[in-house]
């Protein structure tokens, strides 16, 4: 591996597997909504005090994670929801606008509550943090692919994707381009085994965001991620991909993505230079 293009972070728990569902008791201050079909089995069940909707919750994020409703695709109306969990429309809808501010679920005025997928504009750029320093909307950046391949996993990058050290990842390195001018050196580590048959062709041959093609090729969605950032000097190696002189001060973003279940399949490390850019971010 190329120096210091492995990182270490903390691990996340990985995701329990689904099971079959059936009824459980409610919580003792809800007795109006007495039961819950397709709660999971009485030794999975939440602890009581865990409020109704939030349950609700888990239910829908389990049918999200399992796959029964894809990435653009609607999930079934309030109502339908309601009698399938045998709770009130208030609590369903309570917890869809939990997923929906969480971007999980989007609501479309007219249209119904939809998955939410990294093809919509809205969320393509969610984790691209990147402005410019005129204002505007956020730069439309070129991609060059300077090089994919299949290796074993340092160490480092082993723990921070929760693999064991060797196991197969695959390793892209790309340029991010204003017009000619690189911006961003983006070099990033995915999981083998989760992502059979990406290679050079394909990243070349894909023309929308590189998240859609995770969710739309691997069944992979990121749905949140953890970032590190700190300022750093060019490398003789960085300096020349960017075109800078050696020394340039960049900023160092390292992000770990994950999927449901907060399992990470993504480690990102992007080098940006900032003469004309930053890095925004909107705190609540």
């Amino acid at each position: 591996m190329r120096d210091n293009r492995g990182m270490a972070q903390g691990a996340a728990p990985p995701a329990s597997s689904a099971t079959s569902a059936m009824p459980v008791s409610p919580a003792p201050r809800q007795p109006r909504e007495a039961s819950l079909a397709g709660l999971p089995a009485a030794s999975e069940a939440l602890p009581e005090y865990v409020p109704l909707y939030q349950q609700i919750k888990s239910l829908l994020l389990r049918s999200l994670q399992l796959g029964e409703w894809q990435p653009g695709q609607p999930i079934p109306s309030e109502h339908e929801l309601a009698a399938r969990y045998k709770v009130s429309q208030g609590t369903v809808r309570k917890a869809i606008d939990a997923l929906a501010a969480e971007n999980l679920l989007v609501r479309r005025q007219g249209k119904g509550t939809f998955v939410a997928t990294h093809a919509e504009e809205g969320t393509r750029y969610r984790f691209l943090r990147l402005a410019r320093d005129v204002g505007g909307p956020p730069p439309a950046l070129d991609r060059r692919l300077l090089d994919c391949r299949r290796m074993r996993s340092s160490e480092e990058v082993a723990r921070a994707l929760q693999l064991a050290p060797g196991e197969p990842v695959v390793e892209v390195r790309r340029l991010l381009l204003e017009g000619e001018r690189p911006v961003v050196l983006d070099d990033l580590w995915l999981p083998g085994a989760a992502f059979k048959g990406l290679d050079a062709a394909k990243l070349e041959q894909w023309r929308g965001p590189l998240y859609r093609l995770f969710e739309a090729e691997y069944s992979v969605r990121m749905i949140r991620a953890e970032e590190r950032i700190r300022a750093v000097p060019a490398s003789a190696e960085a300096a020349a991909l960017l075109r800078l002189p050696q020394g340039t001060p960049l900023l160092q973003v390292e992000r770990r993505s994950f999927t449901y279940g907060d399992r990470p399949v993504e480690l990102r490390r992007g080098l940006y230079h900032t003469a004309s850019h930053h890095y925004r971010n909107e705190l609540s």
